[in-house]
C-alpha cells in the first residue's frame, strides 16, 4: 500500500494548529467534525481487528464528541479558550487522563482511577478536546534491554505507517505513528533519554524534549525525577510551538526574526552512511540558505557515560515509581516490588517476549541512598554539561547532528533497538535535563530520518527558531510527503 488508506477524510486530518483556526473562524469546519472525521479515520487504520491495525491508540476519550460541541458552541459565543480551542489532542498512555487507562502499557495499573495530570489540566483550559491515548513502550521501555520498542502489553505493537513492519520507536511509540497517520494534529510524550525524539524521528513528525522541569510531571508515571520530561509532538515547527507554550504555561513562542549560530557536531555520527550524508547535506543546505553554521568535535559518552546513567535511572526508578505507585488511588501494585510480582504472575501476558531484568536490576540498586547512586550522577553531570555540551555550545546556540537513521524492522522474537542508526545524540542532553528536538529531513529508502537541535537548558524559544530554519530549508530542498503506509517487505 503506497496511498493514504483513509483517503476521504485525508486532508482534513492533516490540517495543522493555524490551518484548523482559519476553518475554525470561516465557518468551513467545526470541532464536532474534525473529531468524528478523526475517530472514524482511527477506526480504518488503527483498530488491531482492521486491514492495517496500526495500534497507536490505546483508549478513546468517552467525552471526545460532547467536549468538541461545548467547544463550537463557545465560539458561537465569541468564547474562545485559548489557542487550542476545538484542536483533538493526543495523550501518551503513562500521562493521566480523567476516563483513560494512564497504565503505561501494563496490565498492572488498568482499573486503577486517574485523574487529569496538571498538564492536561493546561491543555483543556487552552480549550484543546482529549482525543485518546496512545500506546507506548510499556514502563517507558525501561524493562528489559532486549525490549522491541513500540510493544505494551495492553496495546500490542506499534506499527509504523510509512513502512509496516518498521519500528514506531519508543517509548512515544504511538504518539509519534498516530500523528504520521493523521490520527491527530498534536500529540503528548514523554521522555527519559530519546523517547520524544526518536519516535518524531522514525516517524517524520517534530518533537520537542524540553528543559527537565519545565513542564508539570505530576500524575506522570516515572522513571526518573532528574531526567523525565512531557513534551509536545506534532507534524510542523509551528505546530509544536503552540503546544509548548500551552503545557509550559508560557507566552506563545515567536518563529521569525531568530538567527541563531548553529554547531554541527561532526563526531556524532550514526555509523549509517546514508544518513551521515543526508545530514551533511541538510547542512550544507543551512549553510548555503545564509545560516552561520560551524563545525565541531564533540565528545561522544563511552561506556562509563553509559553505565552510569543506567544507575541513575534505575535508582530513581525504584523510589520514583514507588512513590507514585503509593499515591495513586485504587487496589494493585504498590511498589516496583509489587509490579514484578504481578508480571511473574501474568508472564504469559506480560512476559511472553522479553523480561524485565532491568525492573529487577533497579531492585539491587539501594535507590538514591544506594552505594553506586550520588557518584554515578555526579559524574554523569559533569561529563555531560562540562565535558561535552558546554565545549559544543561555546559561542554558539544550537547544536545540530543525526537523531536516528531510518527506522529499523520490528522484531519480537529477538527484540529491537536502534543500533547503529543512533548517534546517541540524545544522551547528553537527557542526562544534563537540557531541551532537544528533533526535526524530520527527508526519506531514505522510503524512511524517514530526523536531525536532532539542542539547545541550552531554558532555550526553548532559542530552540524552536532554530528548528523552524532547518525546517523551511528542508521545505524548499526534500520536503516529505505524506506517509507511504508500505506493506511488509523483505530486506
Amino acid at each position: 500500500m503506497t496511498t493514504d488508506p483513509h483517503p476521504i477524510s485525508a486532508d482534513t486530518a492533516y490540517l495543522g494548529v493555524d490551518g484548523l483556526a482559519r476553518r475554525f473562524a470561516d465557518g468551513s469546519l467545526t470541532s464536532a467534525d474534525l473529531v468524528d472525521t478523526l475517530l472514524a479515520r482511527i477506526a480504518a487504520v488503527d483498530d488491531p481487528a482492521g486491514p492495517i491495525g496500526l495500534r497507536s491508540i490505546t483508549a478513546l476519550a468517552d467525552d471526545a464528541r460532547r467536549t468538541a460541541a461545548e467547544r463550537d458552541l463557545e465560539r458561537t459565543r465569541g468564547e474562545v479558550r485559548g489557542p487550542l480551542h476545538g484542536v483533538p489532542v493526543l495523550v501518551k498512555d503513562n500521562i493521566e487522563v480523567t476516563g483513560l487507562p494512564g497504565a503505561a502499557g501494563s496490565t498492572a495499573l488498568i482499573g486503577r482511577p486517574a485523574t487529569d495530570a496538571p498538564l492536561v489540566t493546561r491543555l483543556r483550559e487552552a480549550g484543546a478536546v482529549v482525543l485518546a491515548s496512545t500506546n507506548l513502550s510499556e514502563w517507558a521501555n525501561i524493562r528489559s534491554e532486549r525490549s522491541t520498542s513500540g510493544w505494551s502489553a495492553t496495546g500490542g505493537l506499534v506499527g509504523n505507517p510509512w513502512a509496516l513492519d518498521r519500528s514506531a520507536g519508543g517509548s512515544s511509540s504511538g504518539s509519534g505513528a498516530a500523528l504520521a497517520a493523521g490520527l491527530a494534529p498534536l500529540a503528548v510524550g514523554t521522555e527519559t533519554d530519546g523517547s520524544i525524539i526518536c519516535p518524531a524521528s522514525v516517524n517524520g513528525v517534530v518533537g520537542l524534549k524540553p528543559t527537565v522541569g519545565a513542564v508539570p510531571t505530576a500524575g506522570i508515571v516515572p522513571i526518573s525525577a532528574s531526567q523525565d520530561s512531557p513534551g509536545p509532538m506534532g507534524r510542523s515547527v509551528a505546530d509544536v510551538a503552540h503546544l509548548y507554550s500551552v503545557l509550559a504555561g508560557v507566552a506563545p513562542v515567536e518563529l521569525d526574526g531568530a538567527r541563531p549560530q548553529f554547531v554541527a557536531a561532526t563526531t556524532w555520527r550514526t555509523d549509517h552512511p546514508p544518513t551521515d550524508a543526508l545530514v551533511a547535506r541538510c547542512i550544507d543546505a543551512l549553510r548555503a540558505a545564509g545560516e552561520a553554521v560551524v563545525d565541531r568535535d564533540v565528545a561522544m559518552p563511552g561506556p562509563e557515560v553509559v553505565n552510569d546513567e543506567f544507575v541513575v535511572l534505575l535508582s530513581e526508578l525504584v523510589e520514583d515509581l514507588g512513590a507514585y505507585l503509593a499515591a495513586r488511588p485504587g487496589q494493585g501494585v504498590r511498589s516496583l516490588v509489587d509490579v514484578v510480582t504481578h508480571e511473574d504472575d501474568h508472564r504469559e501476558v506480560e512476559l511472553e517476549w522479553f523480561g524485565h531484568e532491568l525492573l529487577t536490576q533497579a531492585l539491587g540498586t539501594g535507590g538514591r541512598t544506594g552505594e553506586s547512586y550520588a557518584a554515578a550522577r555526579e559524574r554523569n553531570l559533569e561529563w555531560a554539561v562540562s565535558t561535552c555540551l558546554e565545549p559544543a555550545l561555546d559561542g554558539a546556540d544550537v547544536l545540530v547532528a543525526a537523531a536516528y537513521g531510518p527506522a529499523w524492522k520490528s522484531d519480537l522474537v529477538v527484540g529491537g533497538h536502534a543500533g547503529a542508526v543512533s548517534s546517541w545524540v540524545t544522551t547528553p542532553a537527557a542526562i544534563a535535563g537540557w531541551p532537544i528536538m528533533s526535526v524530520p529531513i527527508g526519506l531514505l529508502h522510503g524512511l524517514p530520518v530526523g536531525l536532532a537541535l539542542i539547545a541550552r537548558q531554558g532555550e526553548e524559544r532559542t530552540l524552536l527558531a532554530a528548528a523552524a530554519r532547518v525546517e523551511s530549508v528542508v521545505a524548499a530542498t526534500e520536503p516529505l510527503p505524506r506517509p507511504l503506509w508500505q506493506v511488509p517487505l523483505r530486506g
